[in-house]
Formats: structure tokens, C-alpha cells, sequence
């Protein structure tokens, strides 16, 4: 008889400077790590939705960001960017069940955190202030997908 022990949650964290390559080295970096986990089943969604997380901080700061790719113990995956801001963007800035608008389809941009919207099971984001005492304030965005992504 072989005794199968349930996953045991762990946690990635990369500090990624304020640099247009940032994006690559997170997508490469998920996709190391949940392929190095086994979890083939959601590599594309997350890769993607991190890519337009961490692009965000880059395009819409001018100070570092930080991934974390957490493995939950019910086989969900969150993954969370930090960055300087502490605007809170739509559609992380409204409850999961809650749509955002749709962007026009002649706009420049605006599209990237809509596929968070589609793509992902949950979202969302914490303001955590302007900062204080030379601390970086900044705001936190976060997705969760399951073991049976979108």
C-alpha cells in the first residue's frame, strides 16, 4: 500500500527591480516554480495574469515590486504583486462577484486587469498607503485560481 501525503503549501517571493524585463523574469519565474510543483494545469493563466500584474507596477510606478506565489493547502494558487502606488485599479478595487465595465474597444489600454476579471476565480487588492518614515507604502493586487482554472 503507498501512502499519498496531502500537498504542503509554500510560498515563492521575488523582488523585482524597477525594470521593463521584470515582466519576463516573473512569467519565468512562475512558470519554473508550478512546474517544479506539478501544477502543469493552471501554468498558462498564471503566467498571463501575473505578466499583466507585474507590467502594471512597472508602467504605473517608478519603484521596485514584489511577486509572492503562494500554493494554498486546497489546491488553490494565489498570487499577489506589490508595488509603490497605492492607487487600487478596477476591477481589483470591487468584489470578485462584481464586473467592471467594459473598455471601449477603441482604447489604448485598459484591458490587462479585465483578463484578471475572466481569468481568474478571485481578486483583489489592498491599499496599504502612501507610506511613512521612508517605508514604502504601496498597494498589494492579488488573483487566486484553482486546481480546475477557468
Amino acid at each position: 500500500m503507498v501512502t499519498v501525503a496531502p500537498p504542503h503549501p509554500w510560498v515563492y517571493a521575488l523582488r523585482l527591480p524597477h525594470d521593463p524585463r521584470a515582466a519576463r523574469v516573473a512569467r519565468m519565474t512562475v512558470r519554473a516554480a508550478l512546474t517544479g510543483h506539478g501544477r502543469h494545469e493552471v501554468i498558462d493563466v498564471v503566467e498571463l495574469l501575473t505578466s499583466e500584474l507585474v507590467s502594471n507596477a512597472y508602467r504605473h510606478t517608478k519603484g521596485p515590486a514584489s511577486l509572492r506565489l503562494t500554493a494554498l493547502g486546497d489546491g488553490r494558487l494565489r498570487v499577489g504583486v506589490w508595488g509603490t502606488s497605492p492607487h487600487i485599479p478596477a476591477p481589483c478595487d470591487r468584489p470578485p462577484g462584481e464586473r467592471s465595465p467594459s473598455v471601449p474597444v477603441d482604447a489604448v489600454g485598459g484591458r490587462g486587469l479585465l483578463l484578471v476579471q475572466e481569468c481568474a476565480d478571485s481578486w483583489g487588492g489592498w491599499s496599504l498607503g502612501a507610506g511613512t518614515l521612508g517605508r514604502w507604502g504601496g498597494k498589494l493586487l492579488w488573483f487566486e485560481v484553482g486546481s480546475g482554472s477557468r
